[in-house]
Formats: C-alpha cells, sequence, structure tokens
C-alpha cells in the first residue's frame, strides 16, 4: 500500500513495503528527483539498510554464540512495516522483531522510520530502539537512489556531485563478493566529483573518511538539484550499476559496513556497529533538499 504527503512545493509517496520513499515530484512542474524502481537496472528506489549495511562473510555471521545467514543490506526493506501516525506533513511507519526475524538476527527490537514536509525538505528520521532483555547490536543505513540527470534530456556525464566540504580521500575497494578489501585508491579531492560509468566498474565507492554531510547532485547544464544532507554518519557509500547506463546515483550515508572479506568476529565485534542496552534507544535523520 501507498501513502502520500503533499505541500505546496513537494509531493512524496511511500510504500508500507520497506518503508521506502518512492517518489519526490516538484508541485510547480511534475519533475520527479527519485528513481522509479525499474527493475531493468534496479528494483528499489530508496531502501533502508537494516540490521546490517552491505555484506557480511558468505551471507553468515556470528552472534550469541551462535551462526545465523542475512542477505545483503539485511531484511528491513523486504519487510512489511505498518503505518502508526499519519498527520497533514508527516507519516510515521513501525516493524518489530517477530518469529521470522528472530530467525535470522537474534535480538528484539523496533524499528520507526519517519518522513516529514518542511517546505522543499524531505526528513527521513529513524528510531531503533531495544526491546530485548539483552543488550542489541546493528547497523542502519540509507540508499536512496537519486535521478541523475535530474532535468530531461541530459545525460549522466552531465552531472557531478558537489560536497559541501573540500575532500581528500581515497575509496576502500571492494572485493568480488561484495566485502572490502583493506586496499584504497585515491578517489575524491576537493568539492567535486565528475560523474562517469567508468567510476563505478569496481562496484560502489566506498569512504570512512569524508569530511562533508551534505553531497549534491548538480548538471552543467540545468540549475535543478537535490542535495543529502546527512549529519554524524561515519560511512558514506556512491553507486550506480557497473554496466552503465542507469538513469540514477545512490547517494548512502550509512552507520556501519559491510564485513572485511578478512573479519571472522562476531556481529558485536564489527567495526562500527551500534550497540544498545536494554531499553536504550538509537535515532537518526537525513533530509532530501529539493533545489528546483
Amino acid at each position: 500500500m501507498l501513502h502520500k504527503l503533499e505541500n505546496d512545493t513537494l509531493k512524496i509517496t511511500v510504500a508500507e513495503r520497506g518503508a521506502e520513499l518512492k517518489s519526490i515530484t516538484a508541485v510547480s512542474d511534475g519533475t520527479e528527483y527519485l528513481f522509479d524502481s525499474d527493475p531493468r537496472w534496479w528494483k528499489y528506489s530508496a531502501p533502508v539498510l537494516f540490521p546490517i549495511v552491505g555484506k557480511v562473510n558468505g551471507n553468515k555471521y556470528r552472534a550469541e554464540g551462535k551462526e545465523y545467514e542475512l542477505p545483503q543490506h539485511g531484511f528491513a526493506r523486504t519487510s512489511d512495516f505498518w503505518l502508526v501516525d499519519a498527520t497533514a506533513d508527516t507519516l510515521t511507519f513501525a516493524l518489530e522483531s517477530n518469529a521470522a526475524t528472530l530467525k535470522a538476527y537474534p535480538y528484539k527490537f523496533r524499528l520507526e522510520i519517519s518522513f516529514e514536509l518542511i517546505g522543499n525538505e524531505v526528513k527521513v528520521g529513524w528510531k531503533v530502539a531495544n526491546v530485548d532483555d539483552k543488550a542489541i547490536y546493528f547497523s542502519i543505513g540509507a540508499h536512496p537512489a537519486i535521478c541523475c540527470p535530474i532535468a530531461y534530456r541530459e545525460s549522466f556525464e552531465d552531472c557531478y556531485l558537489k560536497f559541501n566540504a573540500a575532500e581528500k580521500s581515497a575509496r576502500i575497494l571492494l572485493a568480488t563478493s561484495g566485502t572490502l578489501t583493506h586496499e584504497r585508491i585515491p578517489t575524491l579531492e576537493g568539492t567535486e566529483l565528475a560523474l562517469n560509468y567508468e567510476l563505478f566498474k569496481g562496484d560502489a565507492l566506498v569512504f570512512d573518511d569524508l569530511k562533508s554531510d551534505e553531497v549534491t547532485v548538480c548538471s552543467r547544464k540545468s540549475s535543478k538539484s537535490l542535495t543529502l544532507r546527512a549529519k554524524g554518519f561515519p560511512y558514506w557509500g556512491i553507486w550506480t550499476p557497473a554496466q552503465g547506463g542507469a538513469p540514477f546515483i545512490c547517494i548512502e550515508p550509512w552507520h556501519g559496513h559491510a564485513d572485511y572479506s578478512d573479519f571472522d568476529g562476531e556481529l558485536k565485534d564489527k567495526e562500527g556497529i551500534i550497540k544498545l542496552a536494554v531499553g536504550e534507544s538509537f535515532e537518526t535523520s537525513m533530509s532530501f533538499i529539493i533545489n528546483n
């Protein structure tokens, strides 16, 4: 089921499956800013990654002394959330642990995802609550696919990413398995990254040292752009399908990342993992700012 919000500037659509944002449209001229889930390229638009980000080695991991199996990016993106609150400018969805999730992830949780329209901004909030009788461990991240190009009759190569701080960063290379290696290649210097499909022949660009908390998808041929603001996220990914031709770029702020290929510890020992004590909650947010 789809749910909609609209103000004088924007219209958004959110699906109950995955509490996934499916559309961000400018009211003034109908410009769409979010990829439409065309399965020729990718079947998602903006999934949440939970309780892991990326892949665990062999799709298996250990927690509480036992082995479990999780697919890439976890199960939230394919789970059915339910609407728990709605106002004129907000929607809030929830997912709770259940018999199926406990078979793959041995922790009891409540995940709430909220959406709020504020002028030309779509604010997305996440809240993870520990409802277990022990500490829980998790990662969470975003994977929005932003139209690239945004404007009609432009190309992917007309676009670039603009960062709100000067960067000098090397990407962490991925193994063919999709896990992280310990190799790095200098990739980003300054405040702009020109886009071309060749950049992604080695899969996603993964960074763990960005100073920026805003990344804007821009064009050299038009003024339409989208800024993703995500404060306090230690890891970022940038991705589009390696074969080229896909009309989107994913800008992905993460709390956590894929396993390193040589990692063999428990989930609680993984770099970037979040720990919540009994009764605690973790909250964070990001925003899409539309420059139409």
